[in-house]
This record gives structure tokens, C-alpha cells and sequence, in this order.
């Protein structure tokens, strides 16, 4: 399967454009953002859990990161609420599961190989945000090859002063604009080297999940 490959080109889906595929587990659906592949796939998704709703334990040999959008997210015995950021490195299991329901945003198999550490991060705690060139910032994960944060704009800032390498976001909240077009909560943008977005925070500002830096798992290594 194939959604939004062509990672040569901007991609990007709207809440609005979201459409809710039946996942082979009974109460959990998925937008696919982008994907290469099957059920074993490269893929950026949002996932609902219906309450009550689990996967039996299984492995992710490419690894998984995860953003808790809302209600709260089981991930074996540990419990998770909306602002919390994981990262299961390749290699690792689980039993995910959901008593109350839960949204939230997944990417597999875009970790590199020699990632081992386990990553549990409370993006609510005031400490676990940095001042950095008027924004506010999160740190989520950085390597030579992959920076992850969260990122604050305060209104009317721009998200981009020059071209840039390889990046995606998802609006957490308030809108970012680029030539009149809002982007809400929900949105997801993709973009690939070179380009120079011109998006800025609206007048309530902007929280984004911001990721930028090589494409990992797009051959046939990476994937079974």
C-alpha cells in the first residue's frame, strides 16, 4: 500500500480530509498520513482506540514513537495521558490497550537500527520546555540523523526563515498559516528538502509536533 510515497513531494492532510480505515483490531481505527507498505509498513498514522480496546502483545522490529493526543493510551502496565511522547526502539514489544478510549499519533519503522533507549517524556511539565529564539521549545529526541520537538510559536512568528532539509509536523493547537490557508489542530504537513514554507502562527499561536531530518526506512532493508 502506498499513501502520500512520494517523498519528493509536500504532502499534507487537513482534519477535515480525514478519512477512519478499520484497523485488523476489533475498536481501533487509522488515518494514514503516509505509508509504504502492508500491515508491516513504514507508516505515519492517527490511531483511535474505542474504550475498552487492545493488541495483543506483539513486536515492532522497526520501532515506534508515539504522541498521546487525547484520553489515555496503555502501553503494557503504564498509563499515559494526552502530552505524553514515546519511543519504543527496534526491537522491543507490547501490549497496547486503551480502558477509556484514546487518539493518538504513531510512527513506525523510521528509527534508526542502533537506536536501544526507551523514551517516556511528560510534555506538560513547564521543565521540559526551552526558551529558543523567541519560541518555545520540547526536546523529544535528537541523533545524527532525526531531530524531534515540540514546538510553541507565539503569534504571528514563522515557523521557517530559510529552506529547509527534510520535515513534518502536526498542529497540536491553535492554526498555522501559509498564503491564507489555516491549518487547525489535527493537520499534518510533510516536507522535503529545499523548500521554504511560508507558515506562521496565527494570532492565537501554535503548538506543533515537529520532526526534521533524514527519511529512514523507505528501503528495502529497513523493511520485511
Amino acid at each position: 500500500m502506498l499513501v502520500n510515497a512520494d517523498f519528493t513531494q509536500r504532502a499534507a492532510v487537513a482534519i477535515h480530509d480525514y478519512h477512519w480505515v478499520a484497523s485488523p483490531q476489533p475498536g481501533v481505527e487509522r488515518v494514514m498520513l503516509d505509508r509504504v507498505g502492508g500491515e508491516k509498513a513504514r507508516a505515519t498514522s492517527i490511531v483511535r482506540y474505542s474504550a475498552g480496546s487492545s493488541f495483543a502483545p506483539h513486536q515492532h522490529p522497526g520501532g515506534e514513537e508515539i504522541l498521546v493526543l487525547s484520553g489515555t493510551f496503555v502501553d503494557d502496565d503504564d498509563s499515559y495521558s494526552a502530552g505524553w511522547y514515546l519511543r519504543n526502539p527496534p526491537g522491543s514489544s507490547h501490549a497496547p490497550s486503551s480502558p477509556e478510549g484514546a487518539v493518538i499519533f504513531v510512527k513506525l519503522w523510521q528509527m534508526s537500527a542502533d537506536e536501544r533507549s526507551k523514551v517516556r517524556i511528560d510534555t506538560r511539565r513547564p521543565d521540559a520546555w526551552l526558551q529558543e529564539n523567541g519560541r518555545e521549545v520540547c526536546p523529544l529526541h535528537a541523533s545524527e540523523s532525526e531531530a524531534v520537538c515540540l514546538v510553541r510559536l507565539p503569534a504571528d512568528a514563522l515557523l521557517f526563515n530559510a529552506s529547509i532539509e527534510n520535515s513534518e509536523l502536526l498542529v497540536l493547537a491553535g492554526s498555522l498559516v501559509e498564503a491564507g490557508r489555516h491549518y487547525e489542530p489535527g493537520s499534518w504537513l510533510r516536507f522535503p528538502s529545499g523548500e521554504h514554507p511560508q507558515l506562521y502562527a496565527a494570532k492565537e499561536g501554535c503548538t506543533i509536533y515537529f520532526r526534521r531530518g533524514r527519511l529512514i526506512g523507505l528501503s528495502s532493508e529497513a523493511l520485511p
